[in-house]
């Protein structure tokens, strides 16, 4: 009877393990057009993919059509890296006073940053770095490394 219980509770312990691994933020998939990990845009034109690994935090942003457009990788608010991951990987900016364009978009925000997308006319995006508890992105700044 012992060895009944002690598989019950290995089994259980086994069972609550997985269950924490598949709430965790994924570790693979990134510069995929269609990671297999939710969308957690706060906007309908845009894909937007959180990974972490080894405590560091890597955000894609995607077109509403998979295309990879940037992805910026972060352990704490003060160091932010742009990624050379997207069509638009060049076109990351810190947002500070007077910087950001009136058509703006923002696509992800979480207490370390904000990622602000703005189309611009020849189909590029300029993709836009601020603090995470930023109310208003264009007095916000933000240092990328």
């Amino acid at each position: 009877m012992r060895s009944i219980y002690r598989r019950a509770i290995v089994s259980t312990l086994l069972l609550a393990s997985a269950s924490a691994a598949a709430a965790a933020s994924p570790t693979t998939g990134l510069g995929q057009s269609w990671p297999n990990t939710s969308d957690v845009s706060a906007s309908p034109g845009y894909h937007v993919y959180v990974f972490e690994k080894q405590g560091v935090r890597y955000v894609q942003v995607n077109d509403a059509a998979g295309t990879v457009r940037g992805a910026i990788a972060y352990t704490d608010a003060n160091t932010v890296l742009d990624l050379p991951v997207g069509v638009d990987a060049s076109r990351w900016v810190t947002v500070t006073d007077n910087t950001a364009p009136a058509a703006t978009e923002q696509v992800y925000q979480d207490a370390a940053v904000t990622v602000i997308v703005a189309p611009q006319p020849d189909g590029s995006a300029r993709m836009m770095l601020a603090p995470g508890d930023c109310d208003n992105p264009a007095q916000c700044s933000i240092r990328v490394q």
